[in-house]
């Protein structure tokens, strides 16, 4: 298989990937929780406290709660 005889530069490199970015939104993917909205990628998710599929922190119910 043949090999190239010189390194190819970081400019030449970048230039050829300035197109990867317009096929896909790579910060972004498919909710599985909730289907029809995406999610952010190595985030949690605020609303249901869920990270992968796991569940990382329970959500506090935001009723006001009368300690009187």
């Amino acid at each position: 298989m043949p090999l190239p005889k010189r390194r190819h530069s970081n400019q030449r490199t970048r230039k050829r990937r300035t197109h990867y970015k317009l096929t896909h939104h790579p910060a972004m993917i498919p909710s599985f929780e909730k289907p029809g909205e995406f999610a952010l990628l190595h985030h949690v998710d605020q609303s249901t406290g869920r990270y992968k599929g796991r569940q990382v922190f329970e959500i506090e119910d935001e009723t006001p709660q009368d300690n009187g």
